[in-house]
């Protein structure tokens, strides 16, 4: 199944680059969290707080269960 990352990005029609650049998190970590290469639930505050913004939703909904 998709990451929430991935889920709120589409939803919000977002590709992996334009999100880098609206939360100023890298590309590549953006990907290594949607391919859980990286635990999204263990990234710093600061990637989250900025990934959630661009993404209008909140920190939480972007951790996976």
């Amino acid at each position: 199944p998709e990451t929430n990352l991935k889920a709120m990005r589409t939803l919000a029609g977002l590709s992996q680059s334009e999100l880098a650049v609206q939360a100023d998190v890298p590309v590549r970590t953006i990907q290594q969290y949607e391919q859980r290469q990286k635990d999204i639930n263990k990234a710093q505050g600061i990637a989250l707080y900025r990934l959630s913004r661009a993404l209008r939703c909140t920190m939480e909904q972007l951790l996976e269960r």
